[in-house]
């Protein structure tokens, strides 16, 4: 039975007699929903103000559950690191998400999570970086070409069906056309189902649909196993098909299936968001894109080799600052699987732990003017990311670091460069994207801009 509405804060747990640990402090909030909606509509705003009520580890209520955040880098870092081995990342995000990606690298733990990053890595090396770019840049190149400028070109939107094509293609090795728009669809409506507030198969409702969406990429993967276990192609999924350790070690059909849809999800929703994030704030800062789009220009050169990643020094800063004010993946599951303790906070087994990094790289206790575009501030002369090693986490940390995150840069300075030779865009002074909860914060409306072309 949930809880009432408390008239005052309450401890989430008594800490056991002697052990000098403090209470987590908090409330569940409006009956049954608790504070999930006014943690969706505004995260920064209620997590600035749960700071100030209850510091940096409290509780709150959520999906009938108490809940408690982490809003601090030593908080973020206790869990991440999981020293004791007492916090299950599949548990946490199995409550969430489970039903659309379970299998997933992400929701995996301990020594069988460490068996499956061995052979995942192996479709992450330099080596194989670079042949996703030979497949991603004329996709890429195409994409961002075929755009059509004008006022209110909704770049969200292109965005995003540009990089679920890419991801349709170099990901799942599917060929364009009905297929791999039937995928599209699929892949999106897995996505969206995990973030459904009402979870139940209800038809026609977004659990339903994401169930749905779930079964024809099982579906899909099955049918074609046989023939990339076979075959030599260098898309990620047949990459998996063969990728081994040095041991001999190696993926089952099953495993195969489900870290491909996982994958698929990671890849393309955060690029997506980033790539449209970074476009919104040069849009509201022209001299930002104007020295970015000279740096591209000064490179000579329409589209990237892997080489030249890091050779955009102005574009890795604006990334990084476009990861801080909008981290593509805005929250970090775990449940204590033993009772525990993080910051002097002591925290019983069966408690789902959220941190969120979308926030916390927003608060003033770690950053300068934290609301304010400044990619200079992760320059060397300021490098206000090194305050913590945790203060900067849109990569989370620990044994589930992103496998993915170079990939995933890789993708978004390539749209990004070409972009930049393409198009010159803005948006008026007074606009502000309204942002939804997604993996991270997105554009609820398309993201409007003037498209121009150079």
């Amino acid at each position: 039975m949930l809880e009432r509405y408390p008239s005052a804060p309450r401890a989430l747990a008594t800490p056991p007699p002697g052990s000098g640990l403090k209470p987590v402090m908090g409330d569940f909030g409006p009956p049954g929903i608790g504070h999930i909606v006014g943690q969706l509509a505004d995260p920064i705003g209620f997590s600035r103000k749960r700071m100030r009520q209850f510091g940096p580890v409290q509780w709150s209520g959520g999906f009938g559950r108490r809940i408690v955040g982490l809003l601090s880098p030593e908080a973020v870092e206790e869990l991440v690191l999981d020293r004791q081995h007492v916090w299950s990342a599949e548990q946490g995000y199995d409550f969430l998400i489970g039903p659309f990606f379970r299998g997933g690298i992400l929701l995996r733990d301990f020594d069988e999570h460490a068996f499956h990053r061995r052979i995942l890595q192996q479709a992450f090396t330099r080596s194989r970086l670079i042949g996703y770019l030979d497949l991603t840049t004329p996709r890429i190149a195409r994409g961002v070409d075929g755009w059509r400028p004008g006022p209110r070109f909704p770049l969200y939107d292109h965005v995003k069906a540009m990089l679920l094509e890419q991801a349709t293609v170099v990901f799942a090795g599917a060929e364009l056309g009905p297929e791999a728009t039937r995928l599209g669809h699929a892949f999106e409506d897995a996505v969206r189902g995990g973030q459904a507030m009402m979870r139940f198969n209800v038809p026609g409702g977004t659990w339903s649909r994401g169930l749905r969406g779930r079964q024809l990429l099982l579906e899909y993967f099955r049918r074609e196993l046989p023939a990339r276990r076979t075959g030599d192609g260098d898309d990620l999924f047949s990459v998996l098909c063969h990728a081994e350790t040095e041991d001999g070690e190696s993926f089952s059909d099953t495993d195969i299936v489900d870290h491909m849809i996982f994958v698929m999800m990671a890849a393309h929703d955060t690029s997506t968001n980033a790539i449209s994030m970074m476009s919104y704030e040069l849009a509201r800062n022209p001299w930002w894109q104007e020295r970015l789009r000279a740096e591209s220009q000064a490179l000579g050169k329409p589209t990237l080799d892997y080489a030249d990643l890091d050779r955009l020094t102005g574009l890795e800063l604006a990334f990084k600052e476009t990861l801080r004010m909008y981290a593509p993946v805005g929250q970090l599951v775990r449940e204590s699987i033993a009772d525990t303790e993080i910051s002097g906070y002591y925290i019983p087994k069966g408690t789902l732990t959220i941190s969120g990094p979308y926030a916390m790289m927003r608060a003033a206790e770690y950053w300068k003017n934290p609301d304010v575009f400044d990619p200079e501030r992760f320059g060397p002369e300021r490098a206000e990311d090194k305050s913590h090693r945790f203060a900067w986490p849109p990569f989370g940390g620990g044994a589930h670091k992103c496998i993915g995150r170079y990939f995933g840069g890789m993708t978004v300075k390539a749209t990004m460069h070409r972009m930049l030779l393409n198009y010159r865009w803005s948006v008026p002074r007074d606009y502000r994207v309204p942002l939804v909860a997604g993996t991270g914060p997105q554009p609820a409306d398309g993201l409007p801009i003037t498209l121009e072309k150079l």
